[in-house]
């Protein structure tokens, strides 16, 4: 009702009605470009001009997302693909038919995530989700979506498109007159756990929406090296350093390269030091050997610190890893290359930079080298030949496996 009044009293219009579908909308352009080798190609003209799109277009509208929703009855939760709604996140729609996640700023860049917090009430970070981004496409993975930071206008950006009345209703101004909101949903939504602007602008992350799942379905699969959720609980992978003789026993881990594509996770969540990896999700179209969607890199780079090696618990306890990843990681720590150096560079190119402080670069090159000793350590155990496995020979992808979107 604030908001009808509002509009009202301003004799604001409706806005335009939004312009046809172009197919050189670069949304358009960078779903048209997914293939089972990853997001986008090496060399994507069409995910740079997406980059930049989500930095400049108008938003035109902003609603919860369908996790959010879900929480509060409000949609068919058969669509979700992966429910959480603890922290808050929304959903910016641009002209083109363009959608972003949205991941305001929770946490300064200088601050470490308390040694007292358990990885799963974590903060979640919108300069991880950029960094992330960055990291995977160095590392030659790219299976992040296009991540980008943004300055967001608060009130122009989201209270004044938004049509959600439950949206609208969670606007405040705080007592140092900047304008706030927070969550609704089942537990920390309360104004204790708002984001404010200053008054208005509020960094954040934009992360470029997948297919729809009616255009490209997805599965959510349990990680095999999932953690407890509980205070005090373990899993078997914890208490079993055999624990990969009895997943290599389960399809579709028994064959095919989908353990390897684990272990390729493992190795981006140690760098980024997240924790939270309990799901992975791929395109059903691409069969069992597609690779995995890295989403939801939040709760990465908490802590420069501290190196959690457990997360390479399936590398370890497997010891094999693509010939492809090995190679890639060997070269980033040679000097000329060095993985702190390429992240920092790659980094600046983001508007909010910097994105990552330095202990956390330099924290990488830390990590890397603890991968690379683990790979040493397996090889030195059960040889070069049963530990490296080759996967440089694969045949190019036919056409016919590209996602087809229809205009």
């Amino acid at each position: 009702r604030r908001h009808k009044l509002y509009r009202e009293e301003l004799n604001l219009t409706s806005p335009s009605a939004p312009l046809p579908l172009r197919p050189e909308a670069s949304w358009l352009q960078f779903h048209l470009g997914i293939s089972r080798d990853g997001l986008y190609p090496r060399s994507s003209p069409a995910v740079t001009r997406l980059l930049r799109d989500m930095q400049e277009f108008t938003t035109i509208s902003a609603d919860y997302s369908q996790d959010e929703k879900a929480l509060l009855g409000a949609c068919d939760c058969s669509q979700i693909v992966k429910p959480s709604g603890v922290h808050l996140k929304l959903v910016l729609r641009f002209q083109d038919f363009g959608k972003a996640m949205f991941k305001p700023m929770r946490q300064k860049r200088e601050e470490e995530t308390p040694e007292d917090f358990f990885y799963f009430i974590d903060f979640q970070r919108h300069n991880a989700e950029i960094a992330a981004f960055h990291l995977d496409r160095i590392l030659d993975f790219r299976r992040v979506p296009p991540t980008v930071g943004r300055l967001i206008n608060v009130t122009k950006d989201i209270l004044e498109v938004t049509k959600n009345e439950i949206l609208q209703s969670v606007f405040f101004v705080s007592p140092a007159s900047n304008v706030c909101f927070f969550a609704k949903c089942p537990y920390m939504c309360k104004t204790e756990y708002a984001v404010c602007g200053n008054p208005h602008l509020l960094e954040g992350s934009l992360s470029a929406f997948l297919p729809s799942l009616n255009l490209a379905p997805r599965l959510s699969i349990p990680n095999p090296w999932i953690r407890s959720y509980s205070f005090d609980g373990k899993e078997e992978w914890e208490v079993n350093p055999l624990y990969c003789n009895t997943v290599r026993e389960i399809y579709p881990y028994s064959n095919g390269n989908r353990l390897l594509n684990i272990i390729d996770m493992a190795i981006f969540d140690f760098l980024i030091g997240n924790m939270d990896r309990h799901h992975y999700e791929m395109f059903t179209k691409f069969g069992d050997d597609g690779f995995l969607l890295h989403l939801d890199n939040a709760r990465g780079f908490g802590r420069h610190s501290h190196d959690e090696t457990s997360i390479l618990a399936p590398l370890s306890q497997c010891c094999i890893i693509k010939r492809t990843t090995l190679l890639r990681l060997q070269l980033l720590a040679e000097p000329e290359y060095r993985l702190s150096d390429v992240m920092r560079e790659s980094l600046l190119q983001d508007r909010l930079a910097p994105i990552l402080t330095e202990p956390h670069l330099l924290a990488l090159d830390r990590r890397l080298q603890l991968i690379l000793r683990a790979v040493r350590k397996c090889i030195d155990t059960y040889g070069e030949a049963k530990v490296v496995a080759n996967d440089t020979t694969q045949p190019e992808a036919p056409a016919s496996d590209r996602v087809k979107l229809a205009t």
